[in-house]
């Protein structure tokens, strides 16, 4: 019967289609369906909610907000921060991080001299961290924003240092406040912490406030021809645990939702930025565009907070800027982990790499850890491919006597289909085995491939003639080999009796490498050696029939 001849066809495209569209439009795998919908489900807890406003700065709606503008300083300047992870630059205008660099990860694997640059704003684009306090005696307004003073211009994490804390300071009627950076050894996360020393006689009040500021670029990423990786704002919700919007949603109407705790990020591949508010707190997060300029802002503002006359309080927060590591990510703020975006497959591939990981470190080698991966979900399901392949390799049998039937029925569908499934009967052939295992597999390797696509830890990562698995493979060995395996793969199996379903099935190997010519060299490792591993089993299981049937007869 047709469908049963295509299933196997169809079953394979699908596979083509699926990639195609997951490196196409990356970002739409969990879009929701209303993405600029207001959401503000947790209640109304916070006594200030956010206003729309143009500018920077939030503003409060039911707080007075007319905090009293410093006298600028002379002059702002920048001051720098070098940590073995982070090398940062804040500008004493606000206090704002507006560069982030990280001397861990280069920017290209030729020039380890130079960190991959994260966050940075020049005339070509705009990318910055801002924060501040507003409310009813803020230090940020529609006004404007104070000048802090800082002791030195430039600080280092010095060796036996576990710890770095970067004060600036600022004093307003009466009241002592230090924005304090805490910068950690090995670590991407700095804690921001306002510590307020109220010496005058009347209570101080505000709400902290976070955000990215970024337009709508997007950087360089080397993952192939027709690949995209998703870029964009996610934060967490009250109802979905992981929530993303690419800037076209953010163009429609502002986003804001209420949850204790929680987070906001600006996502790309590889790398993230992210608020990270204190966890005890109710907050109010938002998206929106700023005016009609390519300008988004992705933040946040906290509940006020109230320190007594002649008492001291303290506003805690966290920003983190720097790879997708999973770990990391997860002991920061729950679900944060999300952002390395395994798609729908998530609950498979997270277990997935869980597993590659603990094979890196066991081996020491990101190539060698495909690899064995590969191997060791082979083996899971190599009873289940075993099936597949006997009924593939009886399917191949019968192929003479298919064609036959073809010559003899072939404008007769009704009585071909009659004696194709008498021929299966006869023959004790069941037509979907080689289908149905191929299939129940699929959802595993595609997850893995997925595991591959987000794993940070194969940026810049080599492996025999290959400089970095994250990208294309440079002299493109190893799709021609992917190709040759699948060539050889598919010689294993039944040929169609339809001449148009056989060019298909032998023009697969060359649509599959070309392909592949472009994928991250890492991706195509796996692919060549989930073939390799496949045509070897099939050979294995065809020698083994052939040895049967020539001792029965």
């Amino acid at each position: 019967m047709d469908w049963q001849k295509n299933l196997l066809l169809a079953a394979m495209a699908a596979v083509v289609i699926m990639l195609i569209m997951r490196w196409d439009d990356f970002e739409q795998s969990r879009a929701p369906a209303e993405p600029v919908a207001t959401n503000n489900s947790a209640g109304s807890s916070i006594p200030s909610a956010l206003e729309s406003n143009a500018g920077d700065v939030p503003t409060l709606a039911s707080a007075d907000n007319q905090a009293p503008s410093e006298p600028a300083a002379p002059s702002q300047q920048a001051v720098t921060v070098v940590t073995d992870s982070l090398e940062v630059s804040i500008n004493t205008l606000g206090g704002d991080i507006t560069r982030v660099a990280l001397p861990r990860h280069y920017a290209h694997i030729d020039t380890p001299d130079q960190p991959f640059v994260l966050i940075h704003s020049n005339t070509g684009q705009t990318y910055s961290v801002q924060s501040g306090l507003v409310g009813q005696n803020g230090t940020d307004s529609a006004k404007g924003r104070p000048t802090f003073n800082s002791a030195e211009n430039h600080y280092v994490l010095q060796e036996g240092q576990d710890t770095l804390a970067v004060d600036l300071t600022l004093e307003q009627n009466g009241v002592a406040i230090t924005k304090r950076f805490t910068f950690h050894r090995g670590e991407y996360r700095v804690d921001l912490d306002y510590l307020i020393n109220n010496t005058s006689d009347a209570p101080w009040q505000a709400s902290v406030y976070g955000q990215i500021k970024r337009d709508s670029h997007e950087p360089d990423s080397d993952t192939g021809i027709g690949m995209k990786p998703f870029v964009g704002a996610a934060l967490t919700t009250n109802d979905e645990r992981y929530k993303k919007f690419d800037f076209d949603d953010l163009q429609e109407k502002t986003f804001t939702t209420q949850i204790e705790g929680g987070w906001v990020s600006m996502v790309q591949h590889y790398f993230i930025s992210a608020w990270i508010p204190n966890a005890e707190s109710q907050n109010n997060f938002f998206l929106r565009q700023q005016g009609s300029n390519d300008i988004y802002l992705l933040g946040f503002t906290s509940e006020a907070v109230t320190v007594p006359a002649n008492s001291q309080g303290k506003i805690h927060s966290q920003f983190y800027a720097g790879p997708k590591d999973t770990t990391k990510l997860e002991e920061i703020a729950p679900y944060l982990d999300l952002t390395v975006d395994y798609g729908w497959l998530w609950w498979m591939a997270k277990p997935l790499f869980s597993v590659l990981d603990y094979i890196h470190s066991l081996i020491g080698n990101w190539g060698l850890s495909i690899i064995a991966l590969t191997i060791i979900i082979k083996a899971i399901f190599f009873k289940l491919s075993a099936t597949s392949y006997r009924s593939m390799a009886r399917m191949r049998k019968l192929a003479p006597k298919m064609k036959e039937l073809k010559e003899r029925y072939g404008d007769d569908r009704q009585k071909m289909s009659q004696e194709t499934m008498k021929l299966y009967k006869t023959e004790k052939v069941n037509p979907l085995g080689g289908c149905l295992p191929m299939l129940v597999q699929m959802p595993v390797f595609l997850a893995l491939y997925w595991v591959l696509m987000e794993s940070v830890e194969l940026r810049h990562t080599p492996f025999l003639w290959i400089p970095d698995l994250s990208v294309k493979d440079p002299i493109f060995v190893l799709p021609l080999l992917m190709g040759f395996t699948m060539w050889l793969t598919m010689r294993l199996s039944p040929t169609p009796p339809d001449p148009m379903q056989a060019k298909i099935m032998q023009f697969m190997p060359v649509v599959f490498t070309a392909m592949f010519l472009w994928f991250p060299a890492g991706l195509v490792l796996y692919w060549v050696t989930n073939n390799t591993l496949s045509f070897l089993q099939q050979m294995y299981i065809t020698k083994q029939i052939d040895k049967a049937d020539a001792a029965t007869n």
